[in-house]
């Protein structure tokens, strides 16, 4: 199947001619026909199928016939972080440009007079960041009344960010009658129960099994296991070094390096630079116009590493990324999915490699689950054992029994509460003894008891006196 299978308009054709694309991907070849019909769309697939222009182009056609007024922009589409918006816009200019439709791009970090101008003026595609968009509607610059088609996309991403009450908000603010696209690349159920809220009958595409990794991705793992006290020792010391090892192994041509922490990425940074490595910082406490200025020179080739935190997860759109290098590996086993499919683009080879420590095992073990398969294990030339040689490790440590170990313990703790108890028990009976006055050397000998028997008060013997 081609494009001009699709239904598409020739000036959509020759602009996708243009970028040197003849035929689409699945999940183009499925959608692109529904959307336009009009259907609601209900889409999975995984990182770097494609989604992008499965809305774009078709949306292009339909906003061809029609005119934007001042304020009130004819479709919305939502997207979780500012790179990804970006590379909607750069979508639209792609394959519009023999269209004459305006844009707008609404995101943090920029003038919002400059987004409020361009609202003014009209524009049939807005694209936006959630909390962006309802600062500028909160604020009485923006109307949405008229959007007749709205997008949600990466919608996982928007639920783990935190996105999902404002996007519910912003969506209860569109009319009723409206076209909706909903993609993700996972489908959990949280987002299951969104997408039954805002769709009508949609058309639902898979195109893949959800958070399945691309089969051109070669996965590697490099376990770190020596430790070191100090400062500047442990596990970070040694990752780096093995990330350095892998690099200086690797052809890498360009390549993307994820930490779990901000922080991690400025260090991470840092040490590459010391030992020669072309390197750059990319992380969401940074300017927007230091993060453009980043990517921009790294899409040119003039950067050959960006280590990053997840914001660049998704949304960074490089066709020939040869490397992804986990330098933490992510918590949830989601996120690897959308940080490796970052490479092998396009229909393109990539590698991926992760660097582990023995406390990430449950980690690794999910990801895995979740492929269904077990990823390659790695040497980076530092004389690391692995999991394998950890197995055998572990296989040749003399057993204790575990019932032994508790039994032994509750013993100990046994014996050691008698003890306490009885100490505890002697104390008080000695205390009671002095407050009666007993010496405790006598304890146990026969003494007169002075109580209410044989011996009568004196006051009870006296006479009772005569009433009156």
């Amino acid at each position: 199947m081609s494009f001009d299978d699709l239904g598409l308009s020739e000036e959509v054709l020759r602009a996708v001619g243009d970028a040197g694309y003849t035929d689409p991907t699945p999940i183009q070849a499925k959608a692109i026909p529904h959307v336009l019909m009009g259907r609601d769309i209900l889409g999975c697939a995984q990182t770097g199928t494609g989604k992008t222009a499965s809305f774009t182009l078709p949306m292009i056609d339909i906003l061809a016939a029609g005119r934007a007024r001042a304020r009130m922009p004819r479709t919305l589409i939502l997207e979780p972080t500012r790179e990804l918006a970006a590379q909607v816009a750069e979508n639209f200019d792609t394959y519009g440009k023999y269209h004459k439709l305006s844009k707008a791009l609404i995101i943090g970090g920029q003038s919002m007079d400059d987004q409020y101008k361009l609202i003014d003026r009209g524009v049939d595609v807005l694209i936006a960041t959630p909390g962006r968009l309802i600062d500028l509607f909160d604020r009485g610059m923006l109307l949405l009344s008229d959007v007749k088609i709205l997008v949600i996309d990466e919608a996982d991403r928007m639920l783990d960010m935190g996105f999902m009450p404002d996007v519910e908000r912003i969506v209860g603010l569109l009319p009723k009658m409206r076209q909706t696209l909903f993609f993700s690349a996972t489908m959990p159920p949280e987002i299951r129960r969104l997408a039954d809220a805002f769709l009508m009958n949609p058309k639902e595409i898979t195109v893949a099994p959800p958070a399945t990794p691309l089969e051109k991705i070669f996965q590697g793992i490099v376990t770190v296991t020596r430790k070191e006290r100090g400062r500047g020792g442990g596990y970070p010391k040694f990752k780096r070094e093995a990330l350095r090892a892998l690099l200086e192994k690797e052809d890498v041509r360009s390549a993307l390096i994820f930490c779990n922490r901000k922080r991690d990425v400025d260090i991470l940074y840092r040490s590459l630079q010391k030992h020669g490595f072309d390197a750059a910082a990319l992380h969401g406490d940074m300017a927007q116009s230091a993060r453009t200025e980043t990517l921009g020179k790294f899409k040119a080739g003039e950067i050959k590493l960006v280590v990053c935190s997840d914001v660049a997860a998704r949304g960074i759109d490089i066709s020939d990324l040869s490397h992804v290098f986990n330098f933490d590996i992510p918590t949830h086993a989601e996120d690897y999915v959308h940080r490796i499919g970052r490479t092998g683009r396009a229909g393109r080879e990539g590698r991926a490699f992760t660097l582990t420590t023995p406390e990430d095992d449950k980690y690794l073990h999910a990801i895995e689950r979740l492929q269904g398969r077990k990823i390659e294990e790695i040497d980076a030339g530092l004389g690391k054992p692995g999991r394998a040689e950890r197995a055998k490790q572990d296989d040749a440590k003399p057993e204790r029994s575990s019932s032994r170990r508790r039994s032994g313990k509750r013993a100990r703790d046994d014996n050691r509460d008698v003890k306490q108890s009885d100490n505890r028990d002697d104390k008080q009976d000695g205390r009671r003894n002095e407050k009666r006055g007993k010496n405790p050397d006598r304890a146990g000998k026969d003494e007169a008891v002075v109580g209410m028997g044989d011996h009568v008060p004196a006051f009870m013997l006296r006479p009772a006196r005569a009433p009156g």
